[in-house]
């Protein structure tokens, strides 16, 4: 039975959510699976990924074939420099224990960045507010501007027609 890695879609219409399947290549898209790896969700800004990250490499030293968008979501998470770090150890080339430090220093090194990209992009929506509003408050000035004169030339010219009445 030849098995897949691959998405299986879940939420509504225009707001996609994902779950991380090993299931028959045989099986419908949103048909039956064998087990449920984890969760990807593209709506959110850096995406959200949760992924069992053992059952996951089990699935690919036993032969299963992921799909393009779920190899990236793997290589994304670290599943297959894992699963390459085991083809390492299974042939001698280093221990176990040097591995899981490769392994859990990538990991942190990668959290580092999407932590540092999470912080730029609340930066950027605050200084895109903090932008929006001296804009509305530049038009607001303006609106002020523009109607305080009327009232103003409108009053003088009402002094100018009093005086000249008068006189």
């Amino acid at each position: 039975m030849p098995v897949k890695i691959r998405l299986q879609r879940h939420g509504k219409k225009g707001k996609p959510f994902y779950w991380i399947v090993a299931a028959d290549a045989r099986s419908k898209r949103d048909g039956k699976y064998l087990e449920k790896l984890g969760t990807y969700n593209p709506n959110t800004n850096p995406a959200t990924i949760n992924l069992d990250v053992d059952g996951s490499v089990k699935w690919l030293e036993n032969g299963a074939q992921p799909t393009d968008t779920a190899r990236a979501i793997l290589g994304y998470k670290g599943v297959m420099l894992k699963k390459h770090l085991k083809g390492g150890v299974k042939k001698g080339a280093f221990t176990e224990e040097v591995a899981e430090e490769k392994f859990n220093a990538w990991v942190s090194d990668k959290e580092a960045k999407i932590a540092a990209k999470a912080g730029g992009l609340q930066k950027d929506a605050i200084d895109a507010a903090a932008k929006a509003f001296e804009a509305e408050k530049a038009i607001n000035e303006a609106r002020i501007a523009a109607n305080a004169p009327v009232e103003e030339t409108a009053v003088a010219e009402g002094n100018a027609d009093a005086s000249g009445e008068e006189e």
